[in-house]
Formats: C-alpha cells, sequence, structure tokens
C-alpha cells in the first residue's frame, strides 16, 4: 500500500491486542540485535572492519636493480596511465562519499521521523488512558441513573397493574 493510500484510508486500526498488553505493562519489542545491524552485510563497523588490502601496481623493490630503456618507458607509460586512474578514481571515491552522505541524511531525517511518530503515539495513547480513566469514573453515577431509572419502570409496572387491578374489581 503506497504512502497516499495509506494516508486517505480513514478509519482503519491495525492495533495488536499482543502488543497492546505488553505495552501496558511496561514491556518493548526493541531487539538491540535489530536496532545495531548494519545496514548492508559488506558495510564498515567493528565487526565488518573489511579488508587491509590495498593498491599495488608494481611489486615492491626489495634490492636495487637496473632497467633497460624499454622498461623503463613501459614503466613510464604504465605510470602516466595509472596517474590519470588515480585521477579518475578520487572523483569516483569523492562521489561515492557524497552519496554515503547524502544517504546518511535521508536515514537521519527518517529517524527523526519516526521518532516525532513514536513520541506522538505516546501523547495520543496519553489522552486515550486519560480518557477511559474519565469514563471509568462515570461508571458509578451511570449506574446509580440505571437503578433509578429501574426502580422508577418498577414502581410505574407496579402502578399500571394496581390500576389494572381496580378496573379489573370494578366490572
Amino acid at each position: 500500500m503506497g504512502i497516499l493510500a495509506r494516508i486517505t484510508s480513514a478509519g482503519k486500526s491495525s492495533s495488536n491486542n499482543n502488543n497492546q498488553s505488553s505495552l501496558a505493562s511496561g514491556g518493548h519489542g526493541i531487539d538491540k540485535n535489530r536496532v545495531l545491524a548494519p545496514t548492508d552485510p559488506n558495510v564498515i563497523n567493528p565487526v565488518t572492519a573489511g579488508t587491509w588490502e590495498t593498491v599495488r601496481t608494481a611489486p615492491v623493490n626489495h634490492t636495487p636493480r637496473y632497467f633497460n630503456k624499454a622498461e623503463a618507458d613501459a614503466l613510464k607509460q604504465v605510470a602516466t596511465q595509472k596517474k590519470e586512474e588515480a585521477r579518475q578514481a578520487k572523483r569516483a571515491y569523492k562521489s561515492l562519499k557524497k552519496l554515503e552522505e547524502a544517504d546518511a541524511q535521508v536515514h537521519v531525517a527518517h529517524r527523526r521521523y519516526i521518532k516525532g511518530v513514536a513520541d506522538n503515539e505516546l501523547v495520543k495513547k496519553r489522552a486515550d488512558a486519560s480518557t477511559a480513566r474519565h469514563l471509568h469514573a462515570q461508571r458509578p453515577e451511570y449506574a446509580r441513573l440505571g437503578f433509578g431509572l429501574d426502580r422508577a419502570e418498577n414502581n410505574a409496572q407496579k402502578r399500571v397493574e394496581e390500576l389494572k387491578a381496580k378496573i379489573k374489581d370494578k366490572y
């Protein structure tokens, strides 16, 4: 169901009695493992710190050596190519970082929204509980009114029966 359909479908309540009784007894459904679960299986965090690999185009030379002209020319060509690829890689990583920052901003904004929903749900539930307490306080008065009506009905019925008996006796 889309957001507009949910907003415009008035009067549909999805309360769950199990959750309500759990909430009423101070329980919760907050699983810390789900709260702290990574947003992606490959995301970097203390548990999944990622790899410690690096980029190495040429092997490390542990001993000094001479290079011939062909080797030097080939290394120069590779170095020029890698310099350009490094420039493009920096641009790409900068864009990837911006994407992560945008995702994080959306995530934070959504969590603020969720906190607002939760805060307002609590305000609504406080109002509901207050109304329920108020209605419970009215029960004795309604009972008194009901007993009074029962008594009036009984008295009226008794009087009707007396009148019927009088009329019967006359005829």
